[in-house]
């Protein structure tokens, strides 16, 4: 009697569950997307160059060294990453700033994300690279005079490796790939890849 009861409970309980995900469906997947400050920003004078933080203010200051956050495939797939993308674009290449990269983080987006100029290719196009890591450092490194959009009036020599791989999200596919860069299109994507994790190339040089 007691065992009866209890195999009958347990039937009830597996019974009631199975109706309770029927009746709402499967659960959803937690998806990474869009803050409302991040869309506010994106979107904020959106057809202007967007405002690049720099270390003479505390504030940017603070900002510039916190590590960026992930971006996932649907994020890259949306319209604020095809406008995000624009605008970082628009703001490296104008007269104020006339740049040959910028990271996420730069114009106040605290995410993977990094334009560069590539000078290895044909016209040497701006590109922007979402979820992007560098995966392998070859090589030796050589000294190399960089300057920062966010360390302004200032220039210093770094040591940097010529021949590197990175990963990214292809906003093309939505899917992960990889490609090997070299020169001082290497150079550009360590700079930038470093303000994601909040190093600034100032970082490196001698006291």
């Amino acid at each position: 009697m007691k065992t009866s009861f209890i195999i009958t409970a347990m039937s009830f309980l597996a019974a009631l569950v199975l109706f309770s995900s029927c009746a709402h469906g499967p659960a959803s997947p937690k998806v990474d997307k869009w803050s409302f400050s991040e869309r506010m920003l994106i979107r904020k004078q959106a057809d202007k160059p967007m405002r690049v933080l720099t270390i003479a203010d505390r504030e940017d200051s603070l900002f510039l060294r916190k590590s960026a956050a992930d971006l996932s495939a649907e994020m890259v797939g949306s319209r604020q990453y095809r406008k995000l993308s624009e605008r970082m674009i628009a703001t490296v290449t104008s007269p104020e700033q006339d740049g040959v990269g910028i990271a996420g983080p730069q114009v106040g987006i605290p995410r993977r994300i990094v334009a560069v100029q590539r000078f290895d290719k044909e016209n040497e196009p701006f590109e922007v690279y979402p979820q992007i890591r560098i995966t392998a450092l070859r090589g030796e490194r050589s000294l190399g005079w960089e300057g920062c959009l966010s360390v302004p009036d200032m220039r210093g020599e770094v040591l940097r490796y010529n021949d590197i791989d990175i990963s990214y999200i292809s906003p093309k596919t939505l899917r992960d790939t990889s490609e090997t860069i070299k020169g001082f299109t290497a150079v550009i994507f360590q700079h930038e890849c470093d303000h994601l994790d909040g190093i600034l190339y100032t970082d490196y040089l001698d006291d």
